[in-house]
């Protein structure tokens, strides 16, 4: 069986969205073949290159072929290499409903390295963000965060006085309790959101 074969029957046991790189399949072949059969199956169509290193399967429905979803790669890319990779702020205010715009561009933070990946037509951005707005990683308080962070000084008071309305009460203590890890312009108006 040729090595191209072995890593199609690879991928094919591995859930939607997982991706693959060079070093998970070192155990079918020195890692120079192994760069080369990958680089093979991304130019016939058989895998998707996402980004550096990092390899998809495409899915295959009656309708055709297509990029898996960007929420399944980002969480199988998250889990693969040990990274926190969470909601942009303008997407988490967006779902919390503090703004009405809808995020055009796919982006995402993470504890990792600032790159792109590319799913099909689709371009992921991977920013670096600080810890303090991957603290409370995909919890609600941490949405919260990331929306205020996004929004600024001068928006995030009245936004978190509407969040202290609309969220539950354990998920605004969670966020109170996580102010000190926060910038101290946030950690200052979630204080006063908190007991003034």
């Amino acid at each position: 069986m040729r090595l191209s074969e072995q890593i199609l029957g690879h991928t094919e046991g591995l859930p939607e969205g997982t991706p693959v790189s060079a070093k998970s399949l070192l155990h079918l072949g020195n890692r120079a073949a192994v760069d080369q059969a990958l680089s093979r199956l991304a130019e016939r169509g058989q895998l998707i290159r996402a980004g550096r290193g990092v390899y998809l399967r495409p899915v295959t429905s009656r309708f055709g072929t297509r990029s898996p979803s960007v929420e399944q790669a980002v969480d199988a890319l998250a889990s693969q290499r040990g990274e926190v990779i969470v909601s942009s702020g303008a997407a988490a205010a967006n779902t919390l409903g503090l703004t009405t715009q809808v995020p055009v561009r796919s982006v995402y933070l993470t504890s990792g390295r600032t790159r792109k990946m590319n799913l099909g037509k689709q371009v992921v951005e991977l920013r670096h963000a600080p810890r303090w707005q991957l603290a409370l990683a995909n919890r609600p308080a941490g949405e919260a965060v990331r929306a205020l962070a996004w929004l600024g000084p001068e928006k995030a008071e009245a936004a978190l006085l509407a969040l202290k309305r609309k969220l539950p009460q354990t998920t605004f203590n969670e966020l109170v309790a996580a102010a000190p890890q926060l910038p101290t312009w946030l950690a200052r108006i979630v204080g006063k959101a908190a007991h003034g």
